[in-house]
């Protein structure tokens, strides 16, 4: 447990801090991979509808023997298309993951709704509320965090005030309140 001064106190306060470790942390990203998969499926799904994308194999884009009997320019055509598709299914994917976790974490609560159920939030090093910027860095910093075998990851159980790579990076903690 560590000791940081209590923002906003007259008498500079020192206020014991319990750093969120692993375990906790691993739950309320269960509950917020959940939370957020389901909405952007809701947001997603409907939208392969429209496109014409049938993900269960059953014509449309998969329907192969159709695309062999395309001439060379209907059978770019079409895959340009897909390919605009997905594109545009990933970067929506993206970025309603980068909005949850970075507005969330900059709110005044401080927290996703997966941490909010397992009762911690992300502060800064003093204890304060981060910034919309600040959790942006901490977001693509997850992405190098899962790049590197889940190291980052890992660190949380091995340092000292329980911080992921993305945290270190950041410079942030996640605390229980």
């Amino acid at each position: 447990m560590e000791v940081i001064d209590s923002p906003g106190m007259q008498d500079n306060i020192q206020v014991p801090v319990n750093h969120a470790g692993f375990m906790l942390r691993l739950v309320a990203y269960i509950i917020d991979r959940l939370l957020v998969g389901f909405v952007s499926f809701l947001v997603i799904f409907p939208l392969l509808a429209i496109l014409g994308i049938n993900i269960y194999g059953m014509g449309g884009f998969n329907d192969l023997e159709n695309f062999d009997n395309l001439d060379d320019g209907s059978q770019f055509a079409l895959m340009a298309g897909m390919i605009g598709a997905y594109s545009t299914i990933i970067i929506l994917s993206i970025a309603l993951n980068w909005l949850y976790y970075s507005l969330m974490e900059s709110s005044d609560r401080q927290a996703t709704v997966g941490k909010m159920a397992i009762g911690i939030k992300v502060t800064d090093l003093n204890g304060n509320r981060i910034s919309f910027l600040n959790a942006t860095g901490r977001y693509f910093g997850k992405i190098l965090s899962g790049l590197l075998f889940g190291i980052g990851y890992i660190m949380i159980i091995f340092t000292e005030k329980k911080q992921g790579l993305h945290d270190i990076m950041a410079g942030t903690l996640v605390v229980r309140k």
